[in-house]
């Protein structure tokens, strides 16, 4: 009797393991192999289609702008674009804007030179304007005055609600970007406004009709006022003073001040201005990690500070 019921036992288990492992087996497979299926599936269709890799490139661009994912994260629940076959989250939008000049021929995410930083350097561009920290006042004038602005019209707005709110949805992306202007009178004018916007608009159009050498002067008087080193770290983040931005002024609560004028995060400037990773990491970059430190940037040695 008993070993009848060892067998019976013996069986079930037999049986359980086998149906957790095909359970298992096509729980794992899409993580693993998803991103290696899809590639597969891509290459069918370029062969079949006669498609360029670069129409290819665009097609794929345009059905992942269509599909969202929803993730819970334990702590909060949040919508964000979904592409197959990526573990990591995609991240937020970024809303078209108008109002900010620089962006017409450098685009909404700038910075991609230096590989090391450049994820701390484009964060900023969320909701600083590229003038904020490229273009400083002029040598023995007063700081700028420093205004939000809507991203779809260009105009100044009053600070954005959600610089209080700790909804997943606002926070941090407000649809709204600071830039620095000049107050005459009581009248407040960006240093970059609609002339600018429309005199770059007007070069891009006709720029083609230039010479080299005249397409260069152009670009030259269009970044006249654009300082060869920007803004560092430290004027904003700082607790020694008043930071360069006026928080108050522009809205943030006494506790988001505090944390980004705190010793944590003074100290983490102070600490990486410059970044240090693995050579094998760079191996892209042409002589990179070959002098200084273990692959430091050669944006960085140039004097390109991390996280303005």
């Amino acid at each position: 009797m008993l070993a009848a019921a060892r067998k019976v036992i013996y069986v079930l288990y037999t049986i359980a393991l086998m149906a957790f492992t095909i359970w298992y087996a096509n729980f794992i497979y899409p993580i693993i192999f998803a991103h290696s299926d899809s590639k597969h599936e891509e290459q069918l269709e370029e062969q079949k289609a006669g498609k360029t890799e670069e129409e290819l490139m665009f097609e794929k661009f345009l059905k992942e702008q269509k599909k969202t994912a929803t993730t819970d994260l334990g702590y909060m629940v949040i919508k964000e674009q979904y592409v197959k076959g990526h573990f990591h989250h995609v991240g937020m939008t970024i809303e078209p804007d108008i109002g900010n000049v620089c962006i017409k021929c450098h685009g909404a995410v700038p910075h991609d030179k230096a590989k090391a930083i450049r994820a701390f350097l484009n964060m900023h561009a969320f909701y600083l304007a590229c003038e904020v920290c490229h273009i400083p006042p002029p040598q023995g004038q007063p700081n700028w005055d420093f205004r939000w602005y809507d991203k779809k019209t260009g105009q100044v707005i009053a600070n954005p609600p959600g610089l209080v709110t700790t909804e997943i949805d606002k926070y941090g992306n407000y649809g709204a970007k600071i830039a620095p202007g000049v107050d005459e009178n009581g009248i407040f004018h960006f240093i970059n406004g609609k002339k600018e916007r429309d005199f770059v608009d007007e070069y891009l159009k006709k720029k083609d009709l230039l010479g080299e050498t005249e397409q260069s002067k152009m670009k030259k008087v269009i970044h006249r006022k654009v300082a060869e080193k920007p803004m560092l770290c430290d004027k904003c983040h700082t607790d020694k003073g008043e930071p360069y931005l006026p928080f108050a002024e522009l809205g943030y609560p006494p506790r988001r001040i505090s944390a980004l004028t705190s010793t944590e995060v003074v100290g983490m400037v102070e600490k990486y201005k410059k970044f240090y990773i693995p050579k094998f990491l760079l191996q892209e970059e042409k002589g990179a990690g070959e002098k200084g430190g273990e692959g430091q940037s050669d944006d960085l040695k140039k004097g390109v500070p991390a996280g303005i």
